[in-house]
């Protein structure tokens, strides 16, 4: 770039996927890169501590501004910045709005863009479309536990929540584990889980895809879990259950979303392996007590176990402790590892920066002007 003259690449929808947004063993390989770099400490996130998700912008339930939007499903405002170094060395922010009302115009629940900046200076370097980019990273981070925890010759999938999450978290399964043979998917209503069974059937001809009626018939048998379901928080009573008796020895339980275990089995049987400890001691410190009945993540709640003394901070692993070889793989033969996935800005920073450059090699997308000369400046 050459200063004071700014232009930065916009990349739409359709640029983006011609710059292989949808390379779901790079977005992987991505990620692992990325978990290694924030153990090291080379990341920022936003907060004070450096470690929050975002920050979000949420509406009243009534409001005495007609023009005001007020509360329903799903509906907020959000901002999630991050800088990332080593080979990404990058700053970014993720910015969107989310309703579940969008569906009745035809558009997704959120509307996502990812914006670029150059760490120095703070320019705008690209402005993307982010709804695919922030899929398949959510699906490349499970991934990335399947590569690692999930038996080498795991033949079963459950999906617990048939929607875009699961979607990629599938492409992500099958893409570590070619060995499966037949995914058990769970949902709410019969419309929606048998749109995503045929869709899936398409996609995956080699895969038996079939409907289970209830969590255990999904759950009973799996090698791999994937949970990423919508569900109110504040009564944690009501999030999505899964019974220990129900769980195959040697299994992994991913969760991006909702998920209930028995405290027992949290305590003394499970191991909880996270995406990222700080964030989740974040949580806890932002949210506490009870930090679980606002963040329903199951490494959420175990961090609420030990703010009540009744586990201890070693019983928790962190995934960048593994990659780098720190902390085994495995613990013991036949654990049952219960793996929580925050989401956190960092993974669109890093996945962002490698669709850009290779947009850049490509010749894709479309380079704006933000000013020749700045009129301002301080």
């Amino acid at each position: 770039m050459s200063y004071p003259e700014v232009d930065f690449l916009y990349l739409n929808e359709d640029d983006m996927i011609a710059a292989g947004v949808q390379d779901m063993k790079g977005c992987i390989e991505a990620m692992e890169e990325m978990f290694k770099l924030m153990k090291l400490g080379d990341y920022r996130m936003g907060g004070a501590n450096g470690n929050s998700h975002g920050s979000m912008v949420m509406f009243p339930k009534e409001s005495k501004f007609p023009e005001m939007p007020v509360d329903g499903p799903d509906r907020r405002f959000m901002a999630m910045p991050a800088y990332l170094g080593g080979k990404f060395d990058m700053a970014g922010v993720k910015w969107y709005g989310s309703n579940t009302a969008n569906k009745e115009k035809g558009l997704p629940r959120s509307i996502l863009m990812l914006t670029l900046n150059d760490k120095d200076t703070g320019a705008p370097v690209a402005y993307m479309s982010a709804n695919i980019l922030s899929a398949y990273r959510t699906g490349a981070v499970p991934g990335v536990g399947f590569k690692h925890f999930a038996k080498e010759d795991a033949k079963t999938l459950a999906i617990i929540g048939p929607g875009v999450m699961s979607k990629t978290a599938l492409a992500a399964a099958v893409a570590v584990r070619p060995s499966l043979k037949t995914v058990k998917v769970k949902g709410h209503g019969k419309k929606s889980l048998m749109t995503f069974v045929d869709h899936m059937k398409s996609l995956y001809p080699q895969l038996d895809i079939i409907p289970a009626d209830t969590m255990e018939e999904a759950v009973r048998d799996a090698d791999i879990v994937s949970a990423a379901t919508s569900s109110p928080t504040g009564d944690p009573s009501l999030y999505p259950y899964i019974k220990e008796e129900w769980i195959k020895p040697g299994a992994v339980i991913e969760s991006t979303a909702a998920l209930r275990f028995d405290d027992d089995f949290l305590i003394h049987r499970a191991r909880t392996v996270t995406d990222n400890i700080m964030l989740y001691e974040a949580w806890e410190s932002e949210m506490s007590p009870d930090a679980y009945n606002v963040v329903p993540i199951p490494a959420v709640k175990v961090e609420d176990l030990i703010a009540e003394g009744k586990m201890n901070s070693d019983q928790i692993d962190d995934l960048g402790d593994i990659l780098l070889g720190r902390v085994p793989v495995h613990r013991k033969d036949g654990e049952i590892i219960i793996y929580s996935v925050g989401g956190m800005p960092t993974e669109d920073v890093a996945w962002g920066t490698m669709v850009y450059r290779n947009a850049l090699a490509k010749g894709i997308g479309t380079k704006l002007n933000l000013w020749e000369k700045p009129k301002m400046v301080v």
